[in-house]
Parts: C-alpha cells; sequence; structure tokens
C-alpha cells in the first residue's frame, strides 16, 4: 500500500468517530441553543432556525467531501481491493462511472438553478434535458458495471454460482416501476414549482443526509449499520414537497451511497441496492397532505414506515438473488432469512428517522416554516398548491 493511500486509510477510519463525536456535539449544541432562544426570544426563533440550518449544511458539506476523498483513495488501493476480493477494474469500471453520473446530476442541479433565476422561461427545456444528462450518466454508469461483473463476477466461482441475474433484472424493473407510478399517482396533485428554493433546500437536504450517513451508531453483527438519522433529511423533504420531488432527490442520494460504499456486483443489484432503494425516501410523503390526520408526526411516521418497508424489500430481494454465496459463507442456508436478518438494520433506521421526525414536528415554529415552503407566491396572493 502506498504511503498516501495508507495515511488515507488511517485517516479515514479516524475520521469516522471524529465526525461522529462532533457531528453529536454541533447538534446538541443547535438544540440547546434553539430551545433556550424559543423560550427567551421566540421572535428571533425563525431566523435562527434558518441560520442554524445554513450552518449545519455548510459543516455537513465539509464533512461528507473530506470523508468521501478519503474513502475513494482508500477504495482504489490495489492491496484494498485485493484484500476485499476485488479487481483493481472496480476503480474504472464502477467508482469512476458513478462519480461522473453523480457530477453530471449536481452540475444540472446548479444549470437549473441559475436558469430559474436569470431566464425562467428556459427552465422547463433544461429540466428535461438535464434529467435526460442524468439519466444517460446513469444508464453508462449501469453499462459499465455489466462489463466489470461479465469480466470478473459473471465465471467467479463464488457469487457467480448462487446468483440469479433473471431474477435481479425482474426485482430491479418491478420494484422501480412500482416506485415510479406510485410517487407519480401521488403527485398528480402536486403543483408546487421546483423553483430555485425547492432546488436549494434539495441541496441542503441531500448534503445534510450524505454527512450523517458517515456518522456510525453502531454495526449489526451480519452487516450493515445504523446512521444517525441519514434518512431524515431527504425524508422530511419528501414531506414537505412530495412525492414525485422526493423521489428526484432520494435517486440521486442513491447515487452518491453508491459512491461512499460501492458493494456492486452486478447492475441489477446495484439497481436494487442503491437508485431504487434510496429512491423510497419518496413514500414519506404519502400522507403529508392527508387531512384526516390531524399531527404531522403520525404522517411522518406512516410514510418513513413505508420508505422503510420499500427499502427493505429492495435489499432483500438483492440479498437473495446476488448474495447467496455470503449466506453459505456465514452459516445459513436459507438465503431469504440470511438476507432478511442482514438487512434488519434498515428498521432500526428508520425508527430513529421517525423519532427525530416525531420531535421536530413537535415544534410549530418549525412546522409553520415547512408549510411556507409548499406555498407558491403569485403577484398578488399566496396560493397553497
Amino acid at each position: 500500500m502506498s504511503v498516501f493511500s495508507l495515511c488515507a486509510a488511517y485517516a479515514f477510519d479516524a475520521a469516522e468517530s471524529v465526525i461522529l463525536w462532533a457531528t453529536v456535539a454541533v447538534l446538541a449544541a443547535v438544540i440547546v441553543a434553539g430551545v433556550s432562544v424559543y423560550f427567551a426570544k421566540r421572535a428571533v426563533f425563525p431566523a435562527y432556525l434558518k441560520y442554524s440550518v445554513l450552518g449545519f449544511t455548510a459543516y455537513a458539506l465539509v464533512s461528507g467531501i473530506i470523508m468521501l476523498v478519503l474513502q475513494l483513495v482508500k477504495r482504489t488501493d490495489p492491496e484494498y481491493l485485493q484484500d476485499k476480493w476485488l479487481n483493481a477494474d472496480v476503480t474504472g469500471f464502477v467508482i469512476i462511472p458513478l462519480l461522473a453520473a453523480f457530477c453530471a446530476a449536481l452540475f444540472c442541479g446548479i444549470t437549473m438553478f441559475v436558469v430559474y433565476n436569470k431566464k425562467r422561461s428556459l427552465f422547463k427545456p433544461t429540466a428535461i434535458a438535464s434529467a435526460a444528462v442524468v439519466g444517460a450518466g446513469v444508464i453508462a454508469a449501469a453499462v459499465t458495471i455489466g462489463i466489470y461483473y461479465s469480466k470478473h463476477i459473471a465465471n467467479d466461482g463464488y457469487y457467480s454460482e448462487y446468483a440469479n441475474p433473471l431474477a435481479l433484472y425482474i426485482a430491479a424493473g418491478g420494484l422501480a416501476a412500482a416506485l415510479v407510478t406510485t410517487a407519480l399517482t401521488l403527485g398528480i396533485k402536486d403543483k408546487t414549482p421546483f423553483d430555485s428554493r425547492a432546488i436549494a433546500l434539495a441541496g441542503v437536504c441531500v448534503s445534510m443526509s450524505f454527512a450523517l450517513s458517515y456518522v456510525k451508531i453502531f454495526d449489526l453483527p451480519f452487516g450493515g449499520s445504523v446512521t444517525l438519522v441519514s434518512l431524515f433529511p431527504v425524508s422530511l423533504y419528501a414531506y414537505v414537497y412530495g412525492t414525485k420531488k422526493g423521489l428526484l432527490i432520494g435517486f440521486v442520494y442513491g447515487l452518491m451511497q453508491a459512491m461512499q460504499d460501492p458493494y456492486i456486483i452486478h447492475p441489477a443489484q446495484f439497481l436494487l441496492d442503491y437508485p431504487i432503494a434510496f429512491a423510497s425516501v419518496a413514500l414519506a410523503g404519502t400522507f403529508s397532505k392527508f387531512n384526516a390526520l390531524k399531527f404531522h408526526q403520525i404522517r411522518f411516521a406512516l410514510g418513513a414506515t413505508l420508505v422503510g418497508a420499500f427499502r427493505f424489500t429492495a435489499h432483500v430481494l438483492s440479498g437473495v438473488f446476488a448474495f447467496g454465496a455470503d449466506a453459505l459463507s456465514n452459516g445459513f442456508e436459507n438465503f431469504w432469512l440470511y438476507s432478511a436478518t442482514y438487512n434488519s438494520y434498515v428498521f432500526v433506521d428508520i425508527a430513529l428517522v421517525v423519532a427525530a421526525g416525531a420531535l421536530v414536528l413537535s415544534s410549530k415554529s418549525f412546522v409553520k416554516q415547512l408549510e411556507s415552503y409548499a406555498v407558491k407566491k403569485t403577484a398578488n396572493t399566496a396560493e397553497t398548491v
């Protein structure tokens, strides 16, 4: 291992603990200060809330970028790849294409933001072109992952012996179709514009979720880790802006997760474990407009539960049809039991998200601020859509 890679590996392992406790300390300080401001000088609480969110977002961006860079260096080292039974081609055929797809999504988001503010009449064609570019990037990444699979895994005698490519494609296609159909159907009446504020908040929420995903509370015995409510920011965005916009940012967040932890052996498995699994955050907005349920906490909890169930399903199907060899290696003859056990951490993750939602949505000031984001400003009045 090169000196640079060795330093990156040690720095990454050390940074995980530092960021965990630093994030806990920052959040605790923000909460304590917020409670003090709320009771001492309630009139300035909205301003405090705004600037504390912006400050934490800046912290999240810096932390996330540092961790991602260290992790990419660590994961591209030949000795590390050999130790993890990965071929060096994983860099060129998996990591770099995913990074390119994410950069394309980031560039398109910035472009849409600028166009909306400078030349609003061009926003719709820009959005369509951006969707095409990002879609092409994801398809290209899937193709290169397929090439990597055919070169190094299709006949490796380990995963290939128990993997079921046809079932993986059917599962990925079926879940993707079900999720997109559900999100579009639930959001059919959602006319909230995807304006500069919506785009900016999408970036804020994705950045916060990405940083929090590095803050691991504990690892489970068979694999998987519980993070510090990493899905909460993107789920809250879907709850406020609806399922259609939630589907989009969940998809982008899934690409970021693929770069963060690229354990990919098959194109369809990649789709199931990353873009499809994390795009399920769209379902957090399922009950946001269901006025029969009076409390926001209940609406959010029900939506978050659907997110957990869908994400769990995607991961389980991936485990059964792609990672059967791992089940046998861990003493499980029943692939379904192994996959369900391995991915049980999803429910702990979602339970923490529900708890965070119950806490945050108990603040009337915070809820009022959130509701204002779903209000479309017109020339003469404000119309809720």
